[in-house]
């Protein structure tokens, strides 16, 4: 065994040891459906110029949604309830005081304005002329500012960032176009005074208090400002402190004035119940799952067992080190990746089946070494797709597509190093030693499984049925749509509003009995909280006074005598705007993976993947319309992980189209070729879609309602997915081939020497 292999493993070694000491060290940041948090509901209060009209209560809500993100709270709740109302839900906000410090950050009320400074003075003096105020600084002094000069809304944003790789951090600002100007009048003026002058500060005002006085920095020059729209407060600022100051700046003014009405510490969404249940179905399936991939590939499925169990630790590593916030979306990427995990592990020992079987004589080691180096294409272009998507929905989205790409970019990455590094050294091991050497059939490597043998047996002409394939997928296409338009989609509370009801009762119960009742009224979908065993939380979509009082008997029956605190409407907290976030989010991430596609391989495979995946979601949403489930933000979740899974399955086997193609005879024909690629996947498919489905219908049997439904939604997806990388995309691509023909050739720079200049070649 070569001194390199032991170098990579202590390396390994190493890697998963800091992981480990790093998952036990920080505590995860949990969502709202996995922990619960705080809970606070805002009065807005209008004024003749501006009433809290429900308008007017949206604009408010916007500008919160920015302060609570500026804060670093993921996944947390926005709503309007009824006119004027505004429910805010943060995660992870567990005492008294957490939630009383947040109340007072994003409630802040006050207009945002910035002034000139005209001197120091005494806090209690009076100012030196009308429409001057003196007042507090954030430097401990009382400065007279004078009369506002740029507003709040003439600040376009703000951030904590880090200029040039220093350490130090600054909060950079932009100002809107006449904010800009102003600016650079105020700077340019305050220029004009000499360091330590108070007269060379600006004040940055909010609440009646100055949270910033920079003084114009020296290289400013007098009467020329800072001019470009944008500018850097800098001040020995910590992260912490940057990031607040950028929080406030950017928040602006609130429209409306927010007076705070209740707040409380509530339970999370899903329940103790579902929550074990899902933890539980992880732990069995990945079992059985390790177990499947042993029984197939013996000691090197052993080996990728290992690294496959290393994947949950280095992503958790990741999440937690990153400060992420994990909710049941999040746990979606973190499913789709431990499927990309199994899947790159079976590439790889398929591809090294094949060469060990063609040249059995150059050992095991170096059909390891093939197998890998055969499947690297595979493995980075299905990974590269899917990491496009997960960025992009970062960027583009909002709340859990921002926090579903988050994850499942951690995911992605870890699920790489666990199979193309973990895995490859301890395959290595497995391999490189004479008793497995002498008895080849132990490695897992020595042949082929009885799948692929039948399937080579059997020779199934897939392509020349290309017209029976489509027809059943449009079919179903067909079926599915008319389902949509028919049935209708039963839209969760997050997308249509809805009502929530508070209630008190005079018997203690649980979180899942309280559950369990609503439940039973016929509100399986509806979310239930508790901020202890008397008070609960339901939230569900729009109901009638007859469906509420069936939710009060049920409750009354668990919970004796039963007191409605609050009724009120609530808007949807994945309103209009998140969902138009959400779907461009979409529509750029198909874009972008077509885009990649086309340079990768060509544009009509690009066209035909895209098409598959489209035909996925449809087909799932048609099924979800039939069967009356609801489509909510869990939904979502598993649509968005239904696209990767498609995308995934669809690159592989276009890769072995391509790499078969690319290496043809002039009289080879393409679809004979693209249904021997089809054939050659699907052992591949076959081991990967069952590896998933093991921690799928784990969750499907184990999972509480609304965890039943995202395990069916991904099952069904996977199933689907599948079938139309074979199905649907194939032949799709063979039509397009037929008249957009891909290149038999390989593009390779070629050195030439210039013609006709008597170079020797």
């Amino acid at each position: 065994m070569s001194r390199g292999v032991w170098v990579r493993f202590f390396l390994v070694l190493g890697l998963l040891v800091g992981c480990l000491a790093l998952a036990i060290n920080v505590k995860p940041n949990l969502g709202l459906d996995l922990k619960g948090g705080a809970q606070f509901v805002f009065q807005a209060e209008g004024t003749e110029q501006t009433p809290a009209t429900a308008e007017n209560v949206d604009k408010t809500l916007q500008v919160l949604r920015g302060r609570v993100d500026a804060l670093g709270v993921a996944e947390s709740t926005l709503v309007r309830q009824g006119e004027n109302r505004i429910l805010v839900e943060l995660p992870g906000v567990t005492s008294d005081a957490e939630a009383q410090n947040a109340e007072e950050r994003i409630g802040t009320t006050a207009k945002l304005t910035i002034h000139e400074v005209v001197a120091t003075a005494q806090a209690d003096a009076e100012p030196s002329k009308k429409g001057n105020e003196i007042l507090p600084s954030d430097q401990g002094d009382s400065l007279e500012i004078g009369p506002t000069v740029i507003q709040g809304d003439e600040i376009t944003g703000a951030q904590a960032v880090q200029r040039d790789q220093s350490v130090e951090w600054v909060v950079a600002i932009d100002f809107s176009g006449k904010g800009g100007d102003t600016w650079a009048d105020i700077t340019g003026k305050a220029a004009c005074n000499p360091s330590g002058d108070p007269k060379r500060r600006i004040a940055i005002v909010l609440d009646g208090e100055i949270i910033s006085s920079p003084e114009v920095n020296t290289g400013v020059g007098c009467d020329v400002g800072i001019r470009g729209g944008s500018t850097d407060i800098t001040g020995n600022f910590s992260a912490n402190d940057s990031k607040e100051l950028a929080a406030l700046i950017e928040g602006g003014s609130l429209p409306l004035e927010l007076k705070a009405i209740s707040d409380r510490l509530v339970g999370p969404s899903l329940g103790a119940a579902a929550i074990d249940a899902s933890i539980e179905a992880g732990i069995i399936g990945i079992v059985l799952t390790g177990l499947f991939i042993i029984f197939v590939y013996r000691l090197v499925g052993f080996a990728a067992t290992i690294a496959l169990a290393s994947y949950a630790l280095l992503a958790y590593a990741m999440l937690v080190g990153l400060g992420s916030t994990l909710t049941l979306p999040g746990l979606a990427g973190f499913v789709l990746a431990i499927g990309m995990a199994i899947d790159a592990n079976v590439l790889v020992f398929e591809r090294a089946r094949e060469e060990y079987v063609a040249y059995p004589s150059a050992g095991l080691r170096r059909a390891l070494a093939v197998g890998f180096n055969k499947a690297w294409s595979a493995i980075i272009d299905s990974n590269v797709t899917t990491l496009l998507a997960a960025g992009l929905l970062f960027f583009l989205g909002s709340g859990p597509i921002k926090g579903f790409g988050v994850t499942l970019t951690i995911g992605v990455v870890a699920s790489m190093v666990s199979a193309l590094i973990i895995a490859r050294v301890l395959c290595d091991l497995a391999v490189a030693n004479k008793p497995v050497s002498r008895r080849p059939a132990v490695s897992g490597l020595s042949h082929h499984g009885k799948v692929r043998l039948w399937l080579d047996k059997k020779n199934p002409q897939l392509v020349k049925r290309r017209n029976t394939w489509l027809g059943i997928s449009a079919a179903a296409l067909i079926i599915a749509i008319v389902g949509i338009f028919t049935q209708g989609l039963q839209l969760g509370v997050e997308f249509t509003g809805g009502r929530q009801l508070d209630y008190s009762v005079s018997k203690d119960m649980t979180v899942d009995q309280a559950r369990e009742a609503v439940a039973a009224a016929g509100f399986p979908e509806a979310v239930v909280q508790t901020a202890d065993t008397a008070n609960f939380t339901v939230r569900t979509g729009t109901i009638s006074n007859d469906e509420e009082q069936r939710i009060e008997a049920e409750l009354a029956k668990v919970g004796g005598d039963v007191s409605k605190v609050d009724d009120q409407t609530i808007g949807a907290s994945l309103g209009k705007e998140l969902r138009n976030n959400a779907l461009i989010a979409f529509g750029v991430a198909f874009l972008a993976q077509l885009l990649y596609l086309a340079v990768r391989f060509k544009w009509t495979f690009g066209v035909a993947s895209v098409l598959a995946m489209v035909h996925d979601v449809v087909l799932v949403v048609g099924l979800f319309a039939w069967l009356h489930k609801p489509i909510d933000g869990i939904f979502l979740a598993a649509a968005m992980t239904i696209v990767g899974l498609s995308v995934n399955d669809t690159v592989v086997v276009f890769d072995r189209i391509r790499e078969r193609w690319w290496g043809s005879k002039p009289e080879d024909d393409f679809n004979e070729i693209a249904n021997r690629a089809a054939v050659e996947t699907i052992p591949r498919t076959v081991n990967t879609g069952l590896g998933a489905m093991f921690i799928l219908a784990a969750l499907a049997v184990l999972g509480g309602d609304s965890l039943q439904d995202f395990a069916i939604a991904l099952l069904v997806g996977l199933v689907v997915g599948t079938f139309s990388s074979v199905f649907v995309a194939t032949p799709l691509l063979t039509y397009m081939q037929a008249k957009y023909p891909m290149s038999r050739v390989k593009k390779e720079k070629v050195e030439r020497a210039p013609e006709d200049s008597g170079a020797v070649v």
